[in-house]
């Protein structure tokens, strides 16, 4: 064998444990990453219990001010299937406001981009509504849509509504110039900017909002069941507090933080799967 051809071949394997060892350190890297994200928030709920633990003992807290950990557990178990009873409601009146007040905040910032008048006209409008505290709104939307589920849907879509709204119109309108110039250069359309450029461009900016939304949407379900609901977890909480009840009190809370947890794990998810060119890291 020449001295080339030896050369040759140490250079592709000393290439070749270069790479191995890259990627040894990226595969550890992140594995570091997954587990991080899966223990310290793990330490935090775990810290938070016990400190909650702490107070109540401390301090001898009376159960009908602030249960105990192990009382709201057993309540959860004890009274789980009028929990999820009541959680089913609010969580169809969460996932529908949730669908209506994005897609209609989605159409209304595709206008505004391709209309700077209808924007400059409107977009104070809608900034004023959202002003507007979401006690004041709910009365209002069951007194023109009745006691039914069409108030509370209202009352989460119009929570969704605004941050999805502002982030959509930032990332349609955050596109590169260059890249906007060269699409025109080649004759693009409108329709081909929107969903080759612009929609790609906004789609970080709008899974940010859809993630606020995503625990939002629940609570303008509970608010919108507050004003009058007889199911649902917010009337559930509603009965609790005038019952004194507050291990059941403190269940539908849990019940409620657990229903948003969820949905926000679902656009998280959804945000991995749909903007792959984005770094891990980034998520």
């Amino acid at each position: 064998m020449s001295t080339s051809s030896i050369d040759a071949s140490s250079a592709s394997a000393a290439t070749l444990a270069a790479a191995d060892t890259e990627y040894q350190a990226w595969a550890t890297a992140r594995q570091r990453r997954m587990w991080r994200r899966r223990i310290l928030p793990a330490l935090g709920i775990t810290g938070l219990i016990v400190l909650w633990w702490a107070v109540i003992a401390v301090f001898d807290v009376k159960p009908f001010i602030a249960p105990s950990p192990w009382a709201v557990v057993e309540t959860l178990y004890a009274k789980r299937a009028v929990l999820l009873d009541n959680l089913l409601p609010t969580a169809m009146e969460a996932a529908g406001g949730f669908l209506l007040g994005n897609l209609a905040a989605i159409a209304v910032a595709t206008v505004f981009v391709h209309n700077k008048t209808l924007q400059d006209i409107f977009f104070p409008v809608v900034l004023m509504f959202n002003a507007v505290p979401l006690v004041a709104k709910a009365p209002v939307l069951v007194l023109i849509m009745g006691n039914g589920m069409e108030p509370k849907i209202t009352i989460a879509a119009l929570v969704c509504f605004f941050p999805t709204l502002v982030n959509m119109v930032r990332g349609l309108e955050s596109v590169n110039p260059q890249a906007m110039e060269l699409m025109r250069v080649l004759s693009a359309s409108k329709a081909e900017i929107f969903f080759r450029l612009r929609l790609l461009n906004a789609l970080p900016y709008l899974f940010s909002a859809l993630r606020i939304a995503a625990s939002m949407c629940v609570i303008g379900a509970v608010i919108g069941e507050w004003v009058g609901a007889t199911v649902g977890i917010g009337a559930m909480i509603l009965q609790a507090t005038f019952n004194f009840d507050s291990p059941l009190l403190y269940a539908a809370i849990v019940m409620s933080a657990t229903l948003s947890g969820l949905f926000f794990l679902l656009v998280t998810l959804a945000e991995r799967w749909v903007i792959r060119w984005q770094p891990e890291n980034a998520h």
